[in-house]
């Protein structure tokens, strides 16, 4: 009778572990979701800024906003600079988006495992109350 209910303990701390482990899962996931949205916020605004500069003339002024300072830039070179930022915007979205796969398939993985330990508790517990 005893050795059950040392493995029932055992169980329920495995399943408090469990639990603890998918609690950060889900944080990683949140932050990860944060971070997605700061993107992709930043990538909208990018392509609207590229719309605007390919609708200028080759000789219209730009100007880039350094700390409090507005300062003159060549139209090629901003361009240039916003598809730079574009390009890495976009491949962190699409690092962020795999590690989110990864990160979900493991959530899934965890909530099954939990699952399970729960079901073998109960089980012990029901064998327990017939005894």
């Amino acid at each position: 009778m005893g050795s059950s209910s040392a493995m029932q303990r055992e169980l329920q701390r495995e399943l408090e572990a469990k639990a603890t482990e998918l609690s950060k899962l889900q944080k990683d996931i949140a932050k990860n979701h944060q971070v997605r949205k700061k993107y992709t916020i930043q990538l909208g605004e990018n392509e609207l800024v590229l719309k605007e500069l390919d609708l200028l003339n080759e000789d219209a002024n730009v100007y880039k906003l350094i700390g409090p300072v507005l300062v003159k830039q060549d139209l090629a070179e901003a361009n240039a600079n916003v598809r730079k930022r574009i390009d890495y915007m976009s491949a962190e979205l699409k690092r962020l988006d795999a590690t989110l796969q990864g990160l979900e398939e493991k959530q899934n993985s965890k909530k099954e495992a939990i699952l399970k330990l729960q079901q073998r508790i109960q089980s012990l517990q029901a064998g327990k109350a017939k005894a």
